[in-house]
């Protein structure tokens, strides 16, 4: 019988503390864009199975209105915690300790796009770390 999944976003997973904001958005960190989000994520020194935690981001200069800007990261949560399974059961584990989503776009945008887009972005996060492990490091 397969394990169930758990789709859940507890507070644990929720990135807010300020020192670790300011080392996800520090010059160590990587980003990489997948419109209408940007992913911004700190590496972990070893692989783990424990999920990163979380900080999502909507512009107050984009969406001047609380109303929309909430909406969206709403949405962004929601895609994330239906989809976030895809980062935990990677096999050996993954090497994100700190991920950032931030909604760059300028117009709002609904559940499936926003879904999608979090899936590649999912997708081209896992493979770039592990891209980046599999280097061989300078002596």
């Amino acid at each position: 019988m397969a394990p169930t999944r758990r789709y859940t976003f507890p507070k644990e997973e929720h990135l807010c503390r300020k020192k670790l904001i300011e080392e996800l958005f520090s010059k160590q960190s990587s980003s990489f864009g997948v419109y209408p989000l940007r992913m911004v994520w700190v590496a972990s020194a070893a692989p783990t199975t424990a999920p990163p935690q979380v900080l999502i981001s909507v512009s107050k200069r984009t969406f001047k209105r609380a109303v929309d800007r909430n909406r969206l990261k709403r949405l962004i949560r929601e895609a994330y915690r239906l989809n976030k399974y895809r980062l935990l059961e990677q096999p050996g584990g993954h090497q994100v300790a700190l991920l950032g989503i931030i909604f760059t776009g300028k117009e709002k945008s609904p559940l499936t796009l926003v879904e999608k887009k979090l899936i590649s972005g999912i997708q081209r996060l896992l493979s770039t770390t592990a891209a980046a492990s599999a280097s061989p490091s300078a002596p």
